[in-house]
């Protein structure tokens, strides 16, 4: 346990002090400040809005404008992205021979790369080529989180502004994301993990005589380092290679694990402290910063004495479950990545989570079921934690009889509209999901166990698709049509309605006058909101899925105590 407790003390340590400058620095990108890698940078964002023209990224742009550019980029990536998928086997930089994908997987993965998901149905060393893995799934890894942090920002303009029309540019925005934040995170975190034996070549597979006789074994290659930083940077958590960050060319030593672990968090962690910068009150961001530490360090704690409990193996009793984590890893940083990947909308694996204890596996559930709001998404996550403040204040509100404000805004009707779409539209899809696949999908021929625990594997997996994580309990078969299809439908629907969701209330939100604070404006960084804020998000996630949860790993915990 002292092992334990101090492991989490350092990480969280670093991880909080290195999001202070970062996030200050996010912050002067976003302001469009001077930032010391200007002169190196700025030359290349200059030639890209001389190439696309400069009225496309100096006009500012109203929520519906902001809008059609969201839409327009997710458009034009997923044919992009679908069309080189359906045609790789004919294309160059393809050495292992990878045939096209089916119309069916294509569209699932496509979907899943521009939404941030990364659900991924397929094995990377053996179905995607490296082509498509370099120009196709990498490049949708910084799109998507780029998108994401975007509309984050544009939400932030309509409470800092007042009587205005537009919420920025997102092009602009989009761009100096790319340039200023991702790209160079992803060189750093790229160097650091080839230094540690994560592969980045363009050699073909090899294949080689394995220890059983006649039997033979896939030695993976290909440029992965690239793709792995940039998927847990940008919370994407796609795996160059099937078994992910439990593959030891991926993660192959505790440094590694400690980097790509940390590359989870750190964004959507300075995302937080930007906020505070940003709005020039940094309060609000530390009571935002506190709720997601103390939840995600509980959640971490639960599945860590979840993996301890002594468990009967062969009629022996051992210490801690072992089984589906690596050893190199153990239950510590197995646990620390359960809970950061699923808090987080990231969905990288560094343990098969199918062979958790069943609470150990019902916390990431849990975690994702919130809305991936703690620490969440690159950016998706904190305007979803904003709008789950917003909904706590209303409820604030109506307790003490006050208009509900919120950053000098009141919150009113539409802005209410808005903010039960975010919140409730993940949600309703987990639950439609799961249901049409019990009664329509033919579960039983997609499933490797029956009963509570097969059950507990359909809910994981609506879950992660309706909350863009894309980590899956590994007993459930997920190529197939009719999966693909509705995974790929509703990866769509729960990543963009709740975007354009919130990009209109940015907009009514800059539209707003600004109001005077008073001594009955409701404090929304005091000890009791903070408590407040905690108590409205685990009692609107207990209430929508508590009945699930005890059909699945909670049944499971009783048959198998």
């Amino acid at each position: 346990m002292m092992a334990f407790t101090w492991t989490l003390i350092l990480f969280f340590s670093v991880l909080l002090l290195t999001s202070i400058p970062l996030g200050f620095y996010i912050k002067k990108v976003m302001s469009d400040e001077a930032t010391f890698l200007d002169k190196v940078i700025g030359k290349i964002e200059n030639k890209l809005y001389q190439f696309f023209g400069k009225n496309h990224v100096t006009k500012e742009m109203s929520a519906k404008q902001y809008a059609k550019g969201v839409l327009g980029i997710t458009l034009i990536s997923f044919v992009f992205l679908f069309i080189l998928l359906m045609t790789q086997g004919f294309l160059p930089g393809n050495p292992n021979h990878v045939p096209n994908m089916t119309f069916s997987l294509a569209f699932n993965t496509a979907a899943s790369f521009v939404t941030n998901t990364n659900w991924q149905a397929y094995a990377g060393e053996t179905q995607v080529s490296y082509l498509v893995q370099m120009i196709g799934l990498t490049v949708q890894n910084f799109v998507s989180a780029a998108v994401g942090i975007s509309v984050l920002f544009a939400l932030l303009r309509g409470f800092k502004r007042k009587n205005s029309l537009s919420v920025g540019n997102f092009w602009k925005d989009m761009t100096r994301v790319l340039l200023y934040v991702l790209l160079p995170l992803s060189i750093i975190t790229t160097i650091l993990l080839m230094s540690q034996g994560v592969v980045q070549n363009f050699l073909p597979n090899m294949e080689v005589n394995g220890l059983d006789e006649g039997v033979k074994q896939l030695i993976p290659f290909g440029p992965a380092a690239s793709q792995i930083a940039i998927k847990q940077l940008g919370t994407n958590g796609g795996g160059f290679f099937g078994a992910n960050s439990a593959h030891p060319f991926e993660n192959p030593t505790l440094f590694s694990n400690f980097i790509e672990n940390y590359a989870i968090l750190i964004v959507p962690a300075a995302l937080i402290m930007a906020f505070g910068f940003f709005m020039k009150d940094l309060k609000q961001g530390r009571t935002i910063m506190i709720v997601s530490v103390f939840i995600l360090v509980l959640a971490t704690v639960g599945i860590f004495l979840s993996e301890m409990q002594p468990i009967m193996s062969q009629h022996l009793m051992t210490a801690g479950n072992m089984e589906g984590k690596e050893t190199r890893f153990g239950i510590i940083w197995s646990s620390l990545w359960a809970s950061s990947t699923t808090a987080v909308s990231n969905g990288s694996v560094n343990a098969m989570m199918d062979s958790f204890t069943p609470l150990g596996g019902l916390i990431p559930m849990f975690l994702m079921q919130l809305g991936e709001i703690i620490f969440g998404g690159a950016g998706s996550g904190l305007y979803g934690m904003i709008v789950f403040v917003i909904l706590t204040v209303f409820i604030a509100g109506l307790l003490v009889g006050r208009t509900p404000e919120y950053l000098r805004k009141k919150i009113e009707p539409f802005d209410m509209k808005m903010a039960c779409i975010v919140i409730l539209t993940p949600l309703a899809f987990v639950l439609l999901g799961a249901m049409s696949f019990i009664i329509l999908g033919k579960p039983m021929e997609s499933l490797t166990n029956s009963g509570a625990h097969g059950f507990s594997e359909i809910l994981y997996a609506f879950t992660s698709l309706a909350n863009n994580n894309g980590s899956a309990f590994a007993g459930l078969t997920a190529d197939t049509t009719f999966l693909n299809i509705i995974g790929g439908s509703i990866m769509m629907i729960t990543r963009f309605i709740p975007m354009f969701a919130v990009l209109f209330l940015a907009g009514n939100l800059a539209n707003k006058n600004q109001t005077s604070v008073s001594s009955g404006t409701l404090s929304t960084t005091s000890p009791t909101f903070i408590m407040m804020l905690v108590i409205v998000i685990f009692v609107i996630g207990a209430l929508s899925f508590f009945p699930s949860l005890a059909l699945g790993p909670i049944a499971e915990f009783f048959v198998t105590k």
